[in-house]
């Protein structure tokens, strides 16, 4: 890998306008890089979810039958 001095001596040879390049582009790819990490860390944190509850085993497959019978039972009497 080439080390942090050898790339300070190569930019530090280039014109100025070209060093104003390589500078824009490293902050592009730095937003970039730090966009996907945000978007990375948003999912992860939806896993402290993951078995929070206590819910029936197939909820996930019949959840529909499981809402209608909940608002049944609470609106049946109305």
């Amino acid at each position: 890998m080439i080390n942090l001095d050898t790339i300070q001596q190569e930019i530090a040879a280039l014109p100025p306008d070209t060093q104003q390049i390589i500078f824009d582009l490293v902050g592009i790819l730095k937003k970039r890089y730090f966009d996907n990490q945000q978007k990375e860390s948003k999912i992860e944190n939806w896993s402290d979810f993951i078995d929070s509850i206590e819910a029936e085993p197939d909820l996930s497959r019949n959840y529909k039958t499981y809402l209608s019978n909940e608002a049944q039972e609470k609106y049946d009497n109305r």
